[in-house]
């Protein structure tokens, strides 16, 4: 099997795990609580990561990180695993599961915004074109089936899940001019981030042993969301020939999600999340061919 081929395989298998997490947060929570989720999914992820780089041979990449690259992971770790995940599962355990992911599907125009502030990046009016696209898919999916702007019936779940995004894309700018390797710098952000998700779970709640599917469906997401998707995921941008081959694959994450989140968790889809899915991933897919041209 040449390289490409290997891409694309890894890539789908990436997409693949993606589209089934929204369904195993949703489990989850059924039996614990966000920041317990939390707490042990990302257990599960730092496990992973650490396996990852042992099988890799890389321990000894850890000699190069400075005091400096420390820090950076420090608040790179804050903000994920531990805020992005604690907002956009607090905005899990408060929305049907078809609302809640599509919403953070928004990271990519986010990350355009982002750009514009904090890394002095120009936009041009066919970007601005596509953000009001994808935002009117944001809309149309917050009215959950039914043609009326006041129908939005849980605004602060809605502005959680789009929150989540924004924090998902800041942390990609903080670590845009990082060269160190991607495993390593990975673990240690997902290493402190544990640290700030176990006071969190002292000071707000208390750390329980969930039931049997409430157990799986956390280790599932620590699996799958975090840990060897992401690995699958980077692999595949390694040895593709060109990115663009296989980052459109994606975005065939919430497609898929939707069928999952019908046939398990028996979410009816509405179809205004359809539609308004569309209009996102037409303007995130715009923008990216702005930015090719």
């Amino acid at each position: 099997m040449d390289k490409q081929k290997k891409a694309y395989l890894y890539a789908i298998l990436a997409v693949s795990f993606w589209s089934t997490v929204a369904t195993a947060f949703k489990i989850a929570l059924r039996s614990i609580n966000f920041l317990q989720l939390l707490f042990y999914s990302s257990l599960t992820a730092v496990i992973v990561l650490f396996i990852i780089i042992i099988l890799q041979g890389k321990l000894k990449l850890f000699k190069n990180l400075t005091g400096r690259d420390y820090r950076r992971y420090l608040l790179a770790g804050f903000l994920n695993p531990f805020f992005y995940y604690v907002v956009l599962f607090k905005a899990y355990s408060l929305l049907p599961a078809q609302i809640a992911q599509p919403l953070n599907y928004t990271w990519p125009i986010m990350l355009v915004l982002l750009s514009i502030i904090f890394l002095k990046q120009k936009i041009s009016l066919k970007s601005i074109t596509a953000i009001f696209i994808s935002f009117f898919g944001v809309v149309v999916i917050s009215l959950q089936g039914e043609l009326n702007i006041f129908h939005i019936t849980n605004v602060f779940g809605v502005f959680l899940a789009l929150g989540s995004s924004i924090i998902w894309a800041l942390f990609w700018i903080i670590n845009v001019k990082d060269k160190n390797d991607e495993a390593i710098k990975l673990f240690v952000s997902f290493a402190f981030g544990f640290v700030f998700i176990f006071i969190a779970n002292i000071l707000f709640t208390k750390i329980i042993i969930p039931d049997f599917s409430g157990m799986t469906a956390s280790v599932y997401v620590g699996i799958f969301e975090m840990g060897i998707t992401f690995f699958l995921w980077m692999k595949a941008m390694q040895i593709s020939q060109t990115n663009d081959k296989i980052c459109n694959l994606v975005y065939l994450s919430p497609f898929v999600s939707l069928i999952f989140i019908h046939f398990i968790l028996g979410e009816t889809i509405y179809y205004t999340t359809f539609i308004g899915l569309i209009f996102i991933v037409a303007g995130i897919l715009m923008q990216k061919l702005v930015e090719k041209k």
